[in-house]
Parts: C-alpha cells; structure tokens; sequence
C-alpha cells in the first residue's frame, strides 16, 4: 500500500474550518499520482507513452470530517486490475483514525483520442502483481 501525508490548509476548509467534500476527491487523486509515479510511471511518463487513465467511477464514505491543520495520511492501493482499468481502494486517516474510505475505477485510455485502450503489458503485469499483495 502507499500513503502520502497531506496537511489540510485555509484552501481545503469551508467557513467552519471543516474539509470541503471535494476536495477529498483532490487528496485522493494526489495519492494515486504519487503511487503510479513512485513505479517509475508518473502522468508525464504514461502521456509519453500514449496512455492516460481518467476516472471512472468512485464510491466515497465519508466517515468523519478532517479540520484545519489536520495532518491527514492518504493511502492508495490497486484492489483490481482488468485489462483496460484499475480499480484502486483509498483511504484517507488521521492518526490512525478513518475518515474517508473511497474505491475509485480509473480507465485506460489512447492519449491522442481518448478512446479505450488496453493497458501495456508490462505496466498491466505490475499492477496485477500489487493487485496480489506487495507494498508499493
């Protein structure tokens, strides 16, 4: 699993200091971009190599609210990978504590047309590999 840790500023709250629900969907996209970038795939490296994923879908529970100053860990991890999309599961915590469970379904598509296209081989088999337990 791989996590990042986010710290929530003025920019992430309403006016009472609680996080605003869309920007967890931002917290949520940083930890899969970090994730695809730490195997050595970054966004600029899959665009180049005529691939982009796009969300899907993505199921959200909010559990808790996060505040201002909070010191958030956000996980990413792949649940399943079919040949033209990654289902990955995504937590967000505080101290240990769940606020946030997420499962967001990104597709894989051709970077010139974004038409559907299958995944790469050698990234598919990466990602069937985390799919069946390693930490990223």
């Amino acid at each position: 699993m791989f996590s990042i840790p986010i710290r929530v500023y003025w920019e992430d709250t309403d006016a009472g200091g609680v996080v605003y629900h869309a920007r967890y969907v931002a917290f949520l996209e940083r930890a899969r971009s970090d994730a695809l970038r730490a195997m050595g795939r970054g966004q600029q490296a899959l665009q180049e190599a005529g691939l982009v994923f796009a969300v899907h879908s993505m199921r959200l529970d909010f559990l808790r609210p996060a505040r201002l100053d909070d010191l958030l860990e956000v996980t990413a991890e792949v649940a399943r990978v079919g040949r033209a999309s990654v289902v990955f599961s995504q937590r967000i915590l505080r101290g240990g504590e769940l606020l946030l469970a997420a499962e967001v379904k990104v597709a894989s598509l051709r970077a010139v047309d974004f038409r559907p296209c299958p995944i790469e081989d050698s990234l598919y088999q990466e990602l069937k590999s985390l799919q069946d337990g390693p930490d990223a």
